[in-house]
């Protein structure tokens, strides 16, 4: 349950799905080619920050910030994304979090080149680092040597930034979309399912948005397969504006707290 809590801190949603998703049956399920929106929705100074709730305890902080490189691939500029979080408060007493995440991503075809995770987690911690080589199909591990990936291949953090990516113009109720993330040295189809648009009510006003719910086993740490539901910014952003979670054991609740640097007008009512 702690881990869950981290990682919905550091608003990268997909990652609690790691261990569920693997053998999930997806035949019966409307899967859809994962189409880029022509305009990239984020750019170099994008700051977002976000509260973590368990219950009613505030239980820690996540940001998320884009900065610029020197480098490029193929002539495409490189962005450099890093997520961070931390637990504050009671959870900060009994279990202190300081967790970093640092992606290096092309703007041209939003695929990683380099990712680095340094976790800090009780008495935990660890430091991986992962090179993909996007030419070869190659991603160099730090324990493991070289493993074959797919071209669509995205990693812990730059998953979070290409789903922002995708376009919504034809998307309909119902639809599936799928991500290969390369997490803990092995290949995840993460998926996640449409559900159309709904306005949600956080501190920081009224937002439209679009809804989404990742595609879960129930029964290990969800009571249902729609227990996660994730809310998106409707507009040009798509910045994740609330996620909440029913778990066996209580409920999450994830919302913005301040956003900075945006492409465009954000969906505020």
């Amino acid at each position: 349950m702690k881990k869950m809590i981290l990682l919905l801190s550091l608003g990268i949603f997909f990652l609690a799905f790691k261990p569920l998703e693997k053998h999930l049956a997806i035949e019966s399920l409307a899967i859809r080619t994962f189409v880029p929106s022509p305009e990239s929705p984020f750019k170099v100074g994008e700051k977002l920050s976000y509260q973590l709730r368990y219950g009613w305890i505030e239980a820690g902080k996540a940001e998320l910030e884009i900065q610029s490189t020197n480098q490029a691939f193929e002539g495409s500029p490189i962005l450099h994304m890093v997520g961070t979080g931390y637990s504050e408060g009671t959870f900060d007493w009994f279990y202190k979090v300081r967790d970093r995440y640092e992606t290096y991503v092309d703007v041209a075809a939003h695929r990683p080149h380099k990712f680095i995770r340094k976790i800090h987690e009780g008495g935990f911690h660890m430091e991986r680092e992962l090179i993909f080589d996007q030419k070869e199909k190659l991603v160099r591990t730090d324990k493991k040597g070289e493993m074959k990936i797919p071209s669509d291949v995205q990693d812990m953090l730059s998953s979070f930034y290409y789903l922002r990516t995708l376009d919504m113009e034809n998307a309909s109720i119902g639809d599936v979309y799928v991500v290969n993330a390369f997490l803990d040295y092995e290949l995840f189809p993460f998926k996640v399912k449409y559900l159309g648009t709904e306005t949600v009510k956080v501190k920081k006003g009224k937002f439209l948005c679009y809804k989404f719910v990742p595609v879960v086993q129930k029964g290990r740490i969800f009571k249902d397969e729609e227990d996660l539901v994730v809310w998106v910014s409707k507009d040009k952003n798509k910045i994740p504006i609330l996620a909440k979670a029913d778990v066996l054991v209580g409920s999450i609740k994830m919302e913005i707290d301040t956003y900075e640097g945006l492409i465009g007008p954000i969906s505020k009512i």
